[in-house]
């Protein structure tokens, strides 16, 4: 995919969020920001690379923590402002170690 074809998805931002979820379990596992830099590097290479906005600086997900996120597809919304990145994951998805970084419930009743 070109420039040109990526732009259509920074129309509104430089940035876009991009939902990782597990191609398998289809378990959310994180969100985070791509710029059109991480997006393309997503693309040719077929891991997840994002935008760090606390680091400003590109990271690809679990180069050093061995956590990787193999690319399986990337569907965007209606809008074209948020992808959906379906991969396969290597290890855990959190930074804190849990799988997801969606462990906090703080309504409903619990899950079974």
């Amino acid at each position: 995919m070109n420039q040109m074809e990526l732009d259509k998805y920074f129309q509104k931002s430089e940035l876009i969020p991009a939902i990782a979820v597990d191609v398998n379990t289809k378990q959310v596992l994180m969100l985070a920001y791509m710029n059109k830099e991480s997006l393309q590097k997503t693309l040719e290479t077929g891991y997840t690379w994002y935008w760090s906005r606390s680091r400003q600086e590109l990271w690809n997900k679990g180069a050093t923590s061995g956590h990787l996120q193999k690319v399986v597809s990337i569907f965007a919304d209606c809008d074209n402002d948020t992808l959906l990145v379906n991969v396969e994951q290597t290890g855990n998805a959190c930074h804190t170690g849990s799988y997801s970084c969606f462990f906090k419930q703080i309504y409903g009743k619990p899950e079974v």
